[in-house]
């Protein structure tokens, strides 16, 4: 639209038309900008025109008419990325490193962030040659026509529902800690879901990015306060001065224990189901995404195993899931008065994701997608109703299962297994099914094949385990008084 190119960056490796051949500088930015893994899709690298499986083709998506949707440069894409992955999942980590052991645990967090990474690049190689979609379920439907989406938008809105429900489960943790329990627990987990729900009330993601710097400071302090407090104390809560610390190297966790340990470390790098719609609403994702996406992941791999090692260390096999637990008692409240930025942030950026996907399948519904970006009475009712049904689901998951290490596992086997790895996996073949058994595509072609596989295996094993444990402490008395209860979760 050529009414909005002074808004709108277009990519300089998927622009179809209107290039001037005798831009030395375009050409230029084209070779740097060319990387190992761009090679093996070179047949791809552009747009499709017309229809492409049902999502119209072009060189821009149904945000692009809107001179307020496609705004995100750089240091947006790399906020809005910190706060969609930095947020519950580190709150799990000592824990694994228990269950693992340290050197394991920590070969958990820093191989599948490596491949985290890859599989987020994977995506962006995708939507190079794809560039009209807003959403991982538009990718599904050029793949896998109209089944493979109903099935990738039923899961997208599971998954995050799930992240969303263990978010409210995590606010009702920290209000029950930070008033001694003074009212309902389901009270509490709804008050967290109207929270989230108003953060969710702005339409782009560019609100998400300018919300994430103080969110993601906010759990680095509060991880900082749990480590001082630690250090100053010599023993974790619950244990007297002087216990001894037992940090295992290799741990002998049963073979549920050690699937759900590892499905809490996908837990931690669960956020490609949302990396697409944040391209979707970059001004020029091809330039910049990359750039973000390492980055964060290098930033998280270090913030992960400080995060992980100091906590373990400091509290051996006392340590808490989730970790903030693991501090004295008034250590502990302040740490979750300080988190409660980034756990309202993990409801918001995920809350947002599903939602924006919800009102995209009803323009597409009601042939109004033309106004998606408009600023009426009509498209902004459809936003707030999507945001509302949303959120009531969200608070009825987290009411029905108020445990918020089980969610995590839960959501691990059933969807992250399949929108951090496995997708990726298969939008490869997608893209390099006439030459997968080239000599340069090999080595591509094995990892992509053991993504799925990896997929396939969390899905079942994963499934198996964490419904195991759920079981076991719906069993244990004591340990759960039912769904939908008023008990105290509080950490003391």
């Amino acid at each position: 639209m050529t009414n909005n190119q002074d808004i709108i960056e277009r990519p300089a490796d998927i622009h179809t038309g209107g290039a001037n051949p005798t831009n030395s500088s375009s050409d230029s930015e084209k070779i740097r900008e060319k990387t190992s893994f761009e090679d093996d899709a070179s047949k791809t690298s552009k747009p499709q025109e017309g229809v492409v499986g049902d999502v119209p083709g072009g060189d821009d998506n149904l945000f692009g008419g809107g001179k307020t949707y496609r705004t995100m440069g750089l240091w947006d894409t790399m906020l809005v990325l910190a706060t969609n992955q930095v947020g519950l999942g580190i709150l799990t980590l000592p824990a694994i490193l228990k269950t693992l052991g340290l050197v394991p645990g920590l070969i958990a967090i820093v191989g599948l962030g490596v491949v985290s990474w890859y599989t987020a690049y994977e995506l962006l190689q995708f939507y190079r040659a794809h560039p009209q979609v807003v959403n991982m379920v538009d990718m599904a439907r050029i793949v896998g026509g109209r089944p493979l989406e109903l099935i990738f938008g039923v899961g997208l809105l599971f998954k995050v529902m799930m992240t969303c429900g263990s978010a409210t489960v995590t606010l009702s943790i920290a209000f029950n800690t930070l008033s001694n329990h003074s009212t309902c627990t389901v009270a509490f987990a709804a008050v967290g879901a109207v929270c989230c729900w108003i953060l969710c009330l702005p339409r782009t993601f560019k609100f998400v990015a300018q919300a994430g710097l103080p969110c993601t400071v906010s759990i680095i302090v509060a991880v900082f306060i749990v480590i001082i407090s630690l250090g100053v104390a010599g023993h974790p809560r619950g244990e007297v001065h002087g216990f001894a610390k037992e940090v295992v190297i290799i741990g002998n966790p049963s073979f549920r224990e050690g699937v759900s340990a590892c499905l809490k470390v996908c837990y931690a790098y669960a956020g490609n189901v949302g990396f697409v719609s944040y391209m979707a609403e970059m001004k020029n994702p091809s330039r910049d995404f990359p750039k973000a996406l390492t980055i964060l992941q290098v930033f998280s791999v270090l913030l992960y195993i400080l995060t992980a090692v100091t906590i373990y260390a400091l509290s051996g096999q006392a340590v808490r899931s989730p970790a903030l637990g693991s501090a004295p008692d008034i250590p502990a409240k302040v740490a979750y008065a300080i988190a409660l930025p980034a756990i309202l942030s993990t409801g918001m950026v995920f809350g947002h994701t599903a939602i924006k996907y919800i009102y995209v399948v009803a323009l597409r519904a009601t042939k109004t997608t033309h106004r998606a970006t408009e600023n009426s009475v009509r498209s902004w009712g459809l936003w707030v109703g999507s945001a509302t049904i949303f959120w009531v689901l969200a608070f009825i998951l987290a009411s029905a299962i108020p445990i918020f290490d089980s969610i995590l596992s839960i959501s691990s086997a059933t969807f992250v297994a399949w929108f951090t790895f496995g997708v990726s996996g298969v939008f490869w073949y997608h893209r390099n099914w006439q030459e997968k058994f080239a000599r340069k595509n090999i080595p591509l072609a094995i990892v992509n094949a053991l993504l799925i596989i990896q997929a396939l295996f969390m899905n079942g094993v994963g499934m198996w385990a964490s419904v195991q444990g759920l079981l076991e402490i719906y069993h244990t008395p004591g340990k759960l008084e039912g769904s939908f209860t008023c008990a105290d979760n509080s950490i003391f």
